[in-house]
């Protein structure tokens, strides 16, 4: 697993490390010492899987409050997905920065999106699936979201936004340095 550095901390795009013959070739995904050798969180709990009919479709920004944040790995394994994680850090000198990648099924590439990081992404083509392993199990108290356009972050999706949750459009205004601890009004 080749692992590069965003300019989010502890965010990483993670790409496959082929060893190809006659037949197509073969790479490891995933890595529990190579995770732990970066000082990564390894721990699995759940793997979810995520399928959009149609391009243009937004799901996110999601995340996990305290003491159910998570870590995800997202993978495209079908289709293509312009891939977000979004700083909500407030410690983290890249607090309220988004980094993106396209993710496709086939590039494998990855996305390791940290503990207090939301996460989100834009399908590029129709019938595209993703498949993304949490450090935590999903506790529906402690899901919060962002709103994809929300001016405080100005993602730039690639394509206008076909299609999106009620939730996930009706998040609230952002506000700097905000506790989510509490449900949204």
């Amino acid at each position: 697993m080749i692992f590069s550095e965003t300019k989010i901390p502890g965010v990483y795009v993670i790409d496959i490390e082929r060893r190809g013959d006659t037949r197509g070739f073969f790479a490891r995904s995933w890595c529990e010492k190579e995770l732990q050798d970066r000082g990564l969180t390894n721990r699995v709990v759940q793997e979810n899987l995520a399928f959009s009919h149609k391009r243009g479709c937004v799901r996110g920004m999601h995340f996990q409050v305290s003491p159910h944040e998570e870590v995800k790995i997202v993978r495209c394994t079908m289709g293509a997905v312009y891939d977000v994680a979004l700083d909500l850090r407030a410690d983290s000198p890249a607090y309220m920065r988004w980094v993106a990648a396209e993710l496709t099924a086939e590039n494998h590439r990855m996305l390791y999106i940290p503990e207090g990081c939301a996460h989100g992404y834009q399908t590029l083509l129709d019938n595209t699936e993703i498949c993304y392993q949490t450090s935590e199990f999903y506790a529906p108290g402690a899901a919060r979201g962002a709103r994809y356009n929300d001016a405080a972050f100005s993602i730039d999706w690639p394509l206008s936004v076909d299609s999106i949750s009620e939730a996930d459009r009706s998040w609230p205004d952002y506000v700097a340095k905000r506790s989510f601890e509490r449900s949204r009004a």
